[in-house]
């Protein structure tokens, strides 16, 4: 059998963003589906109109996980992904290994701007090194700042609503895929299929929203697994070479936490994906609307935290759950190798049966609630 890190290797030397594959060890297939987004019309604040040229992020394909053989499925788990992510290397082990242990496909969303929504240039270092030198030369001796965050980093640096738009355009692209497969217009799935969701990171906010806001009513059936998230925004800690700079963070935070929402002149359409979004910024504000949500919701909504996680600490998800409630629906784990948020299953550890038992026990439990 297979250790965490081969199969991690092996996966990602065999998937290719848009090429159909069959897993012969797992018996998997990798299908792949275009989607097409719709522009999002409000551009509050100083958001550049620019981002609309952005093709990628209008017209992609997103990659499903599913058993061979299988007819038209019944069911399907959503995975999400976390912020900043450039390709899905790290999640290729977590969506086999859910599809095999529920017998569910996984159907894998990259966020606005993310992943393959994003053109290549933003993960060129090639094309990165002037904006590089440029915030080192601004921000000197700001050892946050890296090739891996500058694109992000820049863009909210301009424009910190862009972190609302892009959640906003991936919540209004998911209640259009939710439709799609719930009235059977996917190829893949029968009507009033169940959709549950698998989210980390930031989807794990982006699904707490979505499930808040209900559009539709298209979210009322769906399970959620969170795995390093949940968090009230006020409590995450997003500085890391891997997401975002010092200055870049600190700018998002003031903007969320003071001025979003708070504008003199409305700029946002107030609707229930803003209400439920403004729920989960503070702890303090809205708290008894969003803990009797969560409250009402909490046997569909289960997850795993880890003890040495910064970025996403289980403070936060306590903060945005409610004490009572975050403790009975998170499991708080702890590894006995180094390990981060951005890398909770780090494949340079020496620890390699501590590493294969880590990850079996995070995705057994997730496979056990979303079966």
């Amino acid at each position: 059998m297979m250790t965490y890190n081969e199969r991690y290797s092996e996966l990602n030397s065999l998937f290719r963003q848009g090429v159909d594959s069959h897993l012969e060890e797992s018996g998997v297939d990798i299908r792949f589906f275009r989607f097409n987004s719709l522009s999002i019309n409000e551009r509050g604040g100083t958001t550049p109109q620019t981002d609309n040229t952005i093709v990628e992020n209008f017209s992609f394909e997103y990659p499903i996980f599913t058993l061979s053989g299988m007819a038209k499925q019944e069911e399907v788990i959503l995975l999400l992904h976390g912020l900043n992510e450039r390709n899905w290397s790290k999640y290729l082990t977590w969506a086999e290994f859910l599809c095999l242990h529920t017998g569910k496909p996984i159907l894998l969303f990259p966020i606005a701007f993310h992943i393959n929504r994003a053109p290549v240039t933003w993960s060129n270092p090639r094309s990165l090194i002037q904006q590089l030198n440029f915030r080192k030369e601004k921000y000197t001796n700001d050892r946050s700042i890296s090739y891996a965050n500058v694109a992000l980093s820049d863009r909210i640096s301009q424009s910190p609503e862009r972190f609302y738009l892009s959640g906003r355009q991936t919540w209004a692209d998911l209640t259009m895929l939710f439709e799609e497969i719930k009235t059977g217009r996917h190829p893949l799935f029968k009507e009033d299929s169940k959709i549950d969701i698998f989210a980390y990171s930031i989807g794990a906010f982006l699904s707490q929203v979505a499930l808040m806001a209900n559009e539709k009513d298209l979210f009322s059936d769906s399970r959620l697994f969170m795995f390093c998230g949940g968090s009230i925004f006020r409590s995450m800690f997003g500085i890391s070479r891997s997401i975002l700079d010092k200055p870049a963070f600190e700018k998002l935070q003031y903007y969320y936490i003071n001025k979003f929402g708070n504008e003199e002149v409305p700029v946002w359409k107030r609707d229930n994906a803003f209400n439920a979004f403004l729920r989960m910024i503070t702890p303090e504000k809205f708290r008894p609307e969003r803990e009797n949500f969560f409250t009402r919701f909490k046997e569909k909504i289960k997850g795993i935290a880890l003890s040495n996680d910064i970025v996403i600490p289980y403070h936060g998800v306590l903060e945005a759950l409610g004490k009572k409630n975050g403790e009975s629906s998170i499991q708080l784990l702890d590894f006995p190798f180094h390990y981060t948020h951005e890398n909770p299953f780090p494949l340079t550890t020496k620890e390699t049966t501590s590493l294969n038992h880590a990850f079996t026990s995070v995705f057994s439990r997730a496979a056990e609630f979303l079966a």
